[in-house]
């Protein structure tokens, strides 16, 4: 009897090893400020990303990947608490959730995996405890120096989870050795920004900070070739919010919302060689993430694993994706929610202009912008982010205008799906508990190229989800 035992507790210590050991790695690329279409892979063709190409190539590439916010903050705190921004206490820029609320590394780590954060952080106190190993300081210009060296320094008896976060490609853009890669004369603007030598420049820095980000993505690839752990490791790369130009960075469209998202992983796991059109939100990674580890899903996840559609592309998964904008430098409460079929934007500050955040309104392309305004020259794109006051609905049919460039909530012939976007809206923002306060965050930077303050710089206003108490809310919406 005593040898029986002695031989049935080896037999589940070995097979708890090699459970263990058959465990996913795990990693997270999270550019800076970068849209989707802003890699060579969804179609950029000035832009030099060889490395994001080939996963997306030997992975899957999808096309309809949400933010929860266009916004670094919430967005990334979103993300990785799985949580709607107005449901994490954290709805506004340069805010954190309360010292109680778990990230999903957390859990991971809770449940034998190695973990560790490399680069821009801004996250906020509590995420801290989800890290074995934690580096805050710019370990270079872009912050993914440290990425190679973590991969080597870990521990080799336990699967891993790396959060590498690039500071890459916020603005200012600063020397680096990929400085000049773009040549700006190669570069034609998009149509809602100036075809003009500035703003041409302006990408061109741009392009060379993605680049940068790009090149240390292969470098991590190249490691993990060297210690044999490519094939067991399941790769995300994606942004945190729309590039930092006016018409991008902080909008609830997709040219602010909509992220590149690209996922590859072991071949028994992740479908090879694939695009998926499914709906799927920033706040799905995180329960996706815990269900390939087998690691227990917390009812504070308002997301959903999205595992099955990595096995078959083509899978449909969300009926609904929801966002929301809130203070980011200026006063704003914008929500939106998208279907397959249409997106509808409801605006509660319409008196306020589309301008983008502070460093958009201090760029190059703002200030050509506003040369072409004050020549009168302005196409009717290019003008929407003067345009105030601005009407408090939205509603583009993406079946015919996926840029969304026809508002047609005005539309007679529009008028059932208006409503059908409108209720799904206002269930999804009283069932999560998110609200409308009357004392919003006002703005805290004049709205014009030259950072200046405001009286009500630095004083805040009521959260969004704050007299609700959203932060206790675990109600998934619709889905």
């Amino acid at each position: 009897m005593i040898k029986f035992t002695s031989f049935f507790t080896l037999l589940l210590l070995f097979s708890f090893n090699i459970s263990s050991q058959n465990a996913p790695n795990v990693i997270i690329f999270i550019g800076d400020d970068i849209s989707w279409d802003d890699f060579g892979c969804y179609g950029n063709p000035y832009v030099q990303t060889p490395n994001i190409d080939k996963l997306a190539a030997e992975g899957i590439k999808f096309n309809n990947f949400y933010l929860t916010a266009s916004s670094c903050s919430p967005s990334r705190n979103s993300i990785i608490t799985g949580r709607y921004p107005h449901n994490t206490g954290a709805a506004e820029l340069h805010t954190e959730p309360p010292i109680w609320m778990k990230s999903f590394p957390e859990i991971l780590k809770e449940n034998d995996y190695y973990t560790a954060q490399a680069g821009k952080f801004h996250i906020g106190e509590y995420a801290k405890r989800g890290f074995s190993k934690v580096s805050l300081k710019e370990n270079g210009d872009g912050g993914e120096r440290k990425w190679v060296e973590f991969l080597q320094d870990r521990p080799k008896d336990k699967p891993f989870f790396m959060w590498f976060a690039a500071f890459d490609a916020h603005r200012g853009w600063g020397e680096n050795e990929f400085s000049n890669t773009h040549n700006p004369k190669d570069i034609e603007p998009p149509f809602y920004l100036a075809d003009s030598d500035s703003t041409k420049v302006d990408l061109a820095r741009y392009y060379d900070e993605i680049k940068r980000f790009d090149h240390y993505i292969g470098k991590v690839v190249d490691e993990l070739e060297n210690q044999d752990e490519l094939d067991n490791t399941l790769i995300i790369v994606m942004a945190d919010n729309g590039r930092p130009f006016p018409h991008s960075k902080t909008r609830v469209n997709d040219r602010g919302m909509k992220s590149p998202f690209i996922v590859f992983g072991p071949k028994n796991l992740v479908k090879r060689n694939a695009e998926s059109n499914a709906l799927v939100s920033a706040i799905d990674i995180a329960p996706t993430i815990l269900d390939f580890a087998k690691a227990p899903i917390d009812e504070q996840f308002q997301g959903v694993s999205f595992k099955k559609v990595l096995k078959k592309p083509s899978t449909a998964f969300r009926n609904h994706v929801f966002a929301e904008h809130n203070w980011h430098d200026y006063e704003a409460y914008e929500r939106m929610v998208r279907t397959k079929d249409f997106m509808y934007i409801f605006n509660a500050r319409p008196e306020f202009p589309q301008s983008g955040p502070a460093d958009a309104v201090g760029s190059p392309s703002y200030k050509d912008l506003l040369q072409l305004k004050e020549n009168r020259e302005l196409s009717a794109i290019q003008a929407d982010i003067f345009v105030t006051p601005r009407p408090s609905e939205e509603l583009y049919d993406m079946k015919t205008d996926s840029i969304q460039l026809l508002n047609v909530a005005s539309v007679p012939s529009y008028k059932n799906e208006l409503q059908k976007m409108k209720t799904a809206l206002k269930m999804w923002m009283e069932t999560t508990g998110d609200n409308i306060p009357k004392n919003l965050t006002k703005d805290w930077y004049e709205r014009k190229p030259d950072y200046v303050k405001t009286p009500a710089f630095e004083v805040r206003g009521e959260m969004p989800g704050s007299a609700t108490e959203a932060i206790k809310n675990n109600n998934k919406g619709a889905f």
